[in-house]
């Protein structure tokens, strides 16, 4: 069973879903048609990413009437935010040791 990062990395993975999930993070709540609109896809084509999107919980849709609104689910990032704090100290980690490493051998 793939882990939320999993899921998180393999849903943003594609330009074209990360530039949706870009415009609803900036412009707040969107309809297909819009979403169709701005990225000159197929409303299929747009619908299947957003599928993705939803499922991997970065969106979450509001139907009204015949339409449905969509919206980002900013909490969702929180697991990839935890993710890259965790990889950012392991490496700074490292760094710092290669660095010690270093002076000791240039003295």
């Amino acid at each position: 069973m793939p882990s939320v990062q999993d899921l998180l990395f393999k849903s943003l993975s594609d330009p074209t879903r990360r530039a949706m999930f870009e415009s609803l993070c900036r412009q707040g709540e969107l309809t297909v048609a819009e979403l169709t609109a701005q990225t000159g896809i197929s409303q299929p084509g747009v619908s299947k990413h957003l599928s993705i999107l939803k499922s991997a919980g970065l969106i979450k849709a509001r139907h009204e009437g015949r339409q449905t609104h969509y919206s980002p689910q900013l909490d969702a990032l929180a697991p990839l935010a935890e993710w890259t704090g965790q990889m950012a100290g392991f490496w700074q980690s490292r760094f710092s040791r290669l660095e010690d490493l270093l002076k000791r051998m240039d003295q």
